[in-house]
């Protein structure tokens, strides 16, 4: 298959698929692997309908350990909201099918879909390669954002505790962190959490994208439920943890009518904070997403994503700064106008606040360095 296949006219997969013979992955987003564009020669399953002799199988988590060189990184994107991100993870069992970071895998040798879910790179050295970043005599404790790409504390967490030790050492340094997650094992670091709180060190946002339970199991298949979600932002905001949601994405004919309901539960439970974005599906996603829409969806899959095109300039994708992250046209319109209509009842966002960068120290060396 030639390494243009991701590039071709989008027009090309909004046809509604063929009947497929083979089994729907129970727990998984990604129902197949995407060609990885930076390998040559790889053997993929891009058109499921079409092969007759492919066997499916939904294999188990493969946890595959390495000493990184790196944790940190500069986040250059100028519509995210953050200047720095670590990951102790690479790929994510959460399995959600719109995630951003499917592309991302391709760079290690892996495909975006199923790939993405099944083979996760554990980062073994990520607490000891962080406290060597800090140490440098020129870092000035810009807060760095865990779960940056993929979530810090997805299944593998339970096993590695990874970002417990990313926390420690923060704790340790007073270096400011901001969490992304869409898992209730956050509450295992409750402790050191409120500890961070305490010092105004630490800020967290719970990604809740549905409360249809049907829709967030095909969708975010190993996530935990909103409810839960719920629980996680009370009990971490009751013990001062300054707690936000993330609402992400919001999908025009699935989830976008939603936004409401989700920002004032939020605040019902002490969230502060919010942020959004709207469906876009670059790479590979266009294709894991058209295949899973219209198999989960089928009878107004058309609906979904010409809705999206039409909020992409007649594409799925847009990759401008400022828009792609928000889309453009009346749907898009309709959920930034209702996003800051709400936000503004159930005053979110209505305080100034910052991550406190002033208590940053080396421990047993040159104490504040502002």
């Amino acid at each position: 298959m030639e390494n243009n296949k991701l590039q071709q006219d989008h027009h090309k997969v909004s046809a509604k698929p063929q009947e497929e013979s083979v089994q729907y992955l129970a727990g998984r987003g990604a129902q197949f692997n995407t060609k990885n564009r930076f390998l040559k020669d790889e053997k993929t399953q891009e058109h499921i309908e079409g092969i007759d002799d492919w066997e499916a199988t939904n294999l188990p988590t493969q946890y595959i350990e390495q000493q990184s060189k790196t944790i940190v990184n500069k986040v250059e994107s100028k519509d995210v909201g953050m200047g720095y991100s670590m990951n102790p993870y690479a790929g994510c069992e959460h399995g959600c099918i719109y995630c951003y970071a499917r592309n991302v895998h391709e760079y290690w040798g892996y495909s975006a879909g199923l790939d993405f879910e099944q083979k996760i790179i554990i980062k073994k050295n990520a607490p000891q390669l962080l406290r060597k970043f800090l140490m440098h005599p020129k870092w000035d404790a810009t807060p760095i954002m865990l779960s940056g790409n993929t979530d810090c504390y997805q299944p593998a967490e339970q096993k590695y505790r990874l970002t417990r030790g990313l926390l420690e050492v923060c704790n340790e340094f007073n270096q400011p962190v901001g969490i992304l997650t869409k898992n209730a094992w956050i509450l295992k670091d409750k402790d050191i959490l409120q500890e961070m709180g305490k010092k105004g060190i630490v800020s967290a946002m719970v990604s809740i994208t549905s409360f249809n339970e049907d829709l967030r199991r095909m969708m975010e298949p190993r996530t935990v439920t909103a409810k839960q979600k719920l629980k996680v932002i009370n009990e971490l905001s009751s013990a001062g943890v300054r707690m936000g949601i993330m609402m992400g994405p919001m999908i025009p004919g699935l989830n976008e009518h939603e936004m409401q309901r989700i920002m004032k539960a939020a605040a019902d439970n002490g969230a502060t904070f919010t942020a959004y974005t709207f469906i876009r599906l670059n790479g590979a996603i266009k294709f894991l997403f058209h295949d899973w829409l219209y198999k989960n969806f089928p009878n107004h899959a058309d609906k979904v994503w010409h809705l999206i095109e039409q909020s992409h300039d007649g594409k799925v994708n847009d990759t401008r700064w400022g828009v792609r992250m928000r889309g453009e046209g009346g749907i898009a319109d309709m959920v930034a106008q209702t996003y800051k209509k709400y936000g503004k009842l159930y005053n979110m966002n209505a305080e100034e606040w910052s991550l406190d960068r002033s208590q940053f120290r080396v421990p047993g060396g040159q104490g504040k360095l502002f």
